[in-house]
């Protein structure tokens, strides 16, 4: 798959926009396992910041990301801009991280 570029921004420096493709997400659904959520469990006891639930959220946003670039390479498009992250949790445990942005085709600015 080609890289597909991402910004959070409108437009992306010296490049013009050609075709919008349309409104594009990517989504990840993770959950701690058992010693996850016992290692956050111990951290949340001594106070300060947990890292195993850092960890998660990391690895959740990567994966949408990913998501979000293979659902707009589908569509043709080359490029996301206006990328932004939903973050929420359901049920007990469970993180779903949601990204999405408008999937266009770009080219360099002659």
């Amino acid at each position: 798959m080609e890289k597909i570029l991402m910004v959070t921004t409108p437009e992306i420096p010296g490049y013009k926009v050609k075709e919008v493709k349309g409104i594009v997400y990517g989504e990840s659904i993770r959950t701690r396992g058992f010693l996850g959520r016992f290692a956050a469990g111990l951290e949340a006891l001594a106070g300060g910041r947990s890292y195993a639930y850092l960890r998660e959220l990391e690895k959740t946003r990567s994966e949408a990301i990913e998501d979000l670039a293979r659902n707009a390479a589908k569509m043709g498009a080359n490029a996301v801009v206006g990328v932004d992250f939903e973050t929420s949790e359901i049920l007990e445990g469970f993180l779903v991280i949601t990204a999405y942005g408008t999937a266009v085709v770009v080219e360099l600015e002659s």
